[in-house]
């Protein structure tokens, strides 16, 4: 099965309509404001692209130190208390 490119499934008949379309679902006065925006988001993309292959938003502010919590040792009894019963092996 063959799969051709968009242009070439369209055509320029199919450019047209589509262009037509466009301009009565959004009218004339929204579709400036449509490819502003859609021209904004792109160059913020492209922005946050170069951000990221230069490791800029990778690194952290601060370097993290981590903690260290130390807990005393727990008593070691070697003697029974007094009274305390005594087990021999």
């Amino acid at each position: 099965m063959f799969f051709s490119s968009p242009a070439e499934i369209f055509g320029m008949d199919g450019v047209i309509v589509l262009v037509v379309v466009a301009l009565v679902l959004f009218g004339s006065t929204q579709i400036p404001k449509l490819a502003r925006s859609l021209g904004s988001a792109q160059k913020e993309f492209k922005q946050g692209l170069a951000e990221g292959d230069t490791g800029k938003a990778a690194t952290p502010a601060a370097p993290v130190v981590p903690t260290v919590v130390v807990s005393a040792p727990a008593p070691v009894v070697t003697e029974a208390p007094p009274g305390a019963p005594v087990h021999t092996a």
